[in-house]
């Protein structure tokens, strides 16, 4: 359950030693950062629930780690059976790493990496989640958009009124499964491979301007959400390696996608304010086509309110082991609630800096749950973004051919 953000930087990197005094400064007055997990003792009639303790005073020499071209090399070369030749090998060997349970769950790596230096900041997806990995790095960073301030603590994700059928209808359309299991599900290994594509601002700005450039007055000028374009191009790589007969072609792909449910003064609120909706993806041989269904849905869906509403629900109960509540666990992990996760974030933070370096790319790396063994991402920041696939071990190859399909989906629309 490791969740990761990958920064690059174009300059000089800091001194271990620097990077540790700007986390105690900056960081360590966030008690967020300095929680830990614990678990009471399980009763004759009840299994004990894990919650959140504060744990030791804030150790910047635990948190922040640097790991140098050799050290990466060697654990790379453990983790996947050959010698690295990539910043992703890398990344991968410190994603299986474990993190230690007396302490915070979460570490900063300082990578060197072409041209610049790379920091991973990964932590246990129960104590953040990628919204608030995003937070935390803006914290350490220099520039106008380096705020907002971390919050300690705030209102839960706000309620939102909603009339009874629709909540009915929601709940049924969640629960129902509507995927099919594709040929790469299956048990997840113990081993990752990370696979990286840029997408350069103007790239994508004229893939969301695709619709706006047909022939249909109803779609004149539009411009298409970044989310509607990263499914789309998602949906094109998998219909490619389905035509190339890599697998059939099977209707019901679904996409969980996840949706921040921070209002606009909670930005800065650490911890796991989320909720998944399901999107089909359209496997029509045409992109715009492709593209037009996908923000027809998008725009019927009403993703916000659907999000904030089940976020309201599951807030209200109770923190309790139940059977039910690990059958529908198990439920929603499986192949058929949804074939691959697809994550779209941006930072809206502008130019940003450590130092005299400038933050020129940041890229998401999900954990992987039990029968999916790959997951997509596209995270946008000022300078353009970023296509990132995480795989097991087994399916890296996958991983490899699906990011670079991915990117030629995008570079379709835009032309």
């Amino acid at each position: 359950m490791t969740v990761a953000l990958l920064a690059w930087f174009d300059g000089p990197p800091p001194s271990v030693a620097a990077l540790r005094s700007l986390a105690r400064t900056r960081l360590a007055p966030h008690r967020r950062l300095n929680l830990i997990p614990e678990t009471p003792a399980p009763t004759a009639t009840a299994q004990g629930w894990p919650y959140w303790a504060p744990g030791p005073e804030f150790e910047s020499e635990h948190h922040v780690t640097a790991a140098t071209t050799a050290t990466a090399a060697t654990a790379a070369t453990a983790a996947t059976g050959t010698a690295p030749a990539a910043l992703e090998a890398q990344v991968a060997a410190l994603l299986v790493r474990p993190l230690d349970p007396r302490r915070p769950p979460w570490q900063l790596h300082l990578i060197p990496a072409p041209d610049g230096f790379a920091l991973l900041l990964r932590a246990h997806h129960a104590l953040l989640d990628g919204g608030s990995l995003a937070t935390v790095l803006c914290a350490l960073l220099d520039g106008s958009g380096a705020g907002p301030q971390l919050a300690n603590r705030g209102p839960a994700p706000t309620p939102v009124a909603v009339p009874r059928a629709r909540q009915l209808a929601w709940a049924l359309g969640d629960l129902l499964p509507k995927a099919r299991p594709l040929p790469f599900h299956g048990p997840v290994d113990d081993r990752r491979a990370v696979a990286f594509s840029r997408v350069p601002s103007q790239e994508l700005a004229a893939a969301r301007e695709a619709l706006g450039r047909g022939p249909s007055p109803r779609t004149a000028s539009r411009t298409t959400s970044r989310n509607a374009v990263f499914l789309t191009a998602t949906a094109g790589a998998l219909r490619t390696l389905q035509l190339t007969g890599r697998f059939p072609r099977l209707p019901g792909v679904c996409a969980l996608v996840p949706v921040d449910v921070r209002t606009e003064e909670q930005r800065g609120l650490l911890g796991n304010h989320y909720a998944t909706v399901r999107v089909p993806l359209p496997g029509r041989r045409d992109a715009r086509r492709r593209l037009a269904a996908m923000d027809d849905f998008l725009h019927r869906s009403a993703f916000a309110q659907r999000a904030r509403a089940q976020a309201a629900v599951v807030s209200s109960r109770p923190r309790e082991f139940t059977l039910l509540g690990d059958a529908a666990s198990r439920y929603v992990d499986s192949p058929r609630y949804f074939s691959l996760l697809c994550s779209s974030v941006a930072t809206h933070a502008g130019e940003l800096t450590l130092g005299p370096a400038r933050l020129v790319g940041l890229a998401a790396v999900p954990p992987l749950g039990p029968g999916h063994p790959l997951a997509v991402t596209m995270v946008h920041h000022n300078a353009g973004a970023v296509l990132t696939t995480v795989a097991d071990h087994s399916h890296r190859r996958l991983a490899e051919l699906l990011v670079g399909l991915i990117h030629d989906e995008l570079r379709s629309l835009a032309a």
